[in-house]
């Protein structure tokens, strides 16, 4: 008898979810929060809605303290549950900020906001704070998230703090399609497993994120192997500017790895391999009508000439097809000009010369331009300042990454050489401007130390004056 009525209420259950839904898909949101986010949780049957605070833009017209005094509910009573909006201007339907700040977000919350985030076409931030209490979002609820973020058009910055997620699904916040370009990641014990997801999602070399500026993974138990993980992301990554990997356990091997990308690096069999197939991808992705007398594999072997896997003798064969091909066309032009217009032959020689000068200058072009798209936008494996080194191919290191901060960490002495010299390696040509290493196991007097804030400075000269980072400080650097 039980089990009869366990799976009645079972099914009852699952139809007054089903009319939940159905109700909720047919609720159309307005882009007002005050409005929606009440009307959403009570399709959804919730209890305790959590209350809208609005907090207004400061005008011209209004003080310091009567701004203060606006949002002060809020702060009277920080414990409970509320959602806080922040408005571009005085309509209700210029929200540019949402933030959820200790309280849970059940499966309920998550299903009443990815509904009504995506009408607020104004949207920039979404902030998840869990400073007291865990939020308890789930894997399959960050799964959602990121498909509703997707259909927001403004919205960029997301921060989601003090979560545990058990399959470490925070990286795909990150995946290759991701619009966002600030993501904190903040106090979420992510740890050396869920650096290995993240350093992937940055960049491997079949793939990268190319749209991430800022990434902030302080407070999450890191150690060397994350570290190591996330400097493997960096190889490839040209996107990222902003780095904190602040106050977490990372020990001279981390930041070994992390100083290596730096500076010249070495690439891998596989970087290697992948470097050749995309060199003949776009040699044969160039279109025939752009060279009409030169073969596309003769193109490719005059303008790169790095295949390994063309020998010689190839390439002595092409550069005489080459030669034959262009004699072949100077006959050509020249016996068309000389039926068309009857000219001398010093006239004869300078127009060929003319034309062939214009057809060489035109080829050139067009290689600069397909070279300097696959540098800046299709893959630094296509970087043209290789160098080759003992049958081996370098890249001149991560030069896109501005600002790295490892304060609060483990590192010694030892390893302030490896950051000295990739620093020195990256000279003027762009590279860190900020790198912060204070709260370490080394003195602040050490020599290595002290010549890489002279650099800094010298890169950056407000470094001299900037006070030591706060634990506060890694949400913004």
């Amino acid at each position: 008898m039980s089990r009869k009525k366990s799976a009645k209420d079972k099914t009852e259950r699952a139809t007054v979810e089903e009319d939940d839904l159905m109700c909720l898909d047919e609720y159309q949101c307005s882009g007002n929060v005050e409005i929606d986010f009440p009307g959403l949780c009570a399709l959804l049957d919730i209890e305790d809605i959590p209350s809208v605070s609005i907090k207004h833009p400061v005008s011209e017209s209004t003080t310091e303290e009567e701004g203060q005094e606006d949002n002060q509910a809020q702060v009277n009573s920080p414990y409970k549950p509320c959602l806080q909006v922040e408005l571009e201007n005085e309509s209700p339907l210029s929200v540019k900020g949402i933030k959820i700040s200790g309280w849970k977000v059940d499966e309920q919350i998550a299903r009443a906001l990815t509904k009504m985030l995506p009408s607020l076409s104004q949207l920039q931030s979404l902030h998840l704070y869990c400073r007291f209490w865990q939020a308890r979002l789930t894997d399959q609820m960050v799964i959602s998230l990121m498909s509703t973020i997707s259909l927001c058009s403004s919205l960029r910055a997301v921060a989601i703090e003090g979560n545990t997620l058990p399959q470490q699904s925070y990286h795909l916040l990150l995946a290759e399609d991701s619009v966002i370009t600030q993501l904190s990641l903040r106090n979420n014990r992510i740890g050396d497993e869920g650096c290995r997801l993240i350093g992937s999602a940055l960049s491997t070399a079949r793939s990268t994120n190319k749209n991430l500026l800022s990434l902030n993974l302080a407070f999450n138990s890191i150690g060397d192997a994350g570290a190591a993980h996330i400097a493997q992301g960096l190889r490839l990554n040209r996107a990222l500017l902003f780095l904190s990997l602040s106050n977490n356990h990372i020990g001279d091997s981390g930041a070994a790895h992390l100083a290596a990308i730096l500076g010249k690096f070495a690439l891998t069999h596989e970087e290697v391999v992948m470097r050749r197939r995309l060199l003949v991808e776009r040699a044969e992705s160039a279109p025939a009508a752009q060279f009409p007398t030169v073969p596309s594999s003769s193109s490719l072997t005059h303008s790169k000439g790095e295949l390994k896997g063309i020998s010689t003798k190839k390439e002595a064969s092409k550069k005489e097809e080459k030669t034959a091909v262009s004699k072949e066309n100077t006959k050509s032009v020249k016996k068309t000009s000389e039926a068309k217009v009857p000219q001398s032959k010093g006239e004869k020689s300078g127009i060929k010369e003319k034309q062939l000068s214009t057809y060489e200058d035109s080829s050139n072009a067009i290689l600069d331009e397909q070279d300097k798209e696959a540098v800046e936008v299709v893959n630094p494996l296509l970087d043209q300042s290789v160098q080759h080194e003992k049958g081996r191919i370098f890249l001149p290191g991560n030069r896109t990454l501005i600002s790295l901060n490892l304060s609060g960490n483990r590192i010694t002495e030892k390893s302030l050489p490896l950051f000295l010299a990739s620093l020195e390696m990256q000279g003027d040509g762009g590279g860190l401007s900020r790198l912060c290493l204070q709260r370490n196991r080394f003195p602040p007097d050490c020599e290595p130390y002290v010549k890489i804030k002279e650099l800094m400075a010298l890169r950056e000269p407000l470094e001299v004056s900037s006070p030591e980072p706060t634990e506060e400080e890694g949400q913004n650097a």
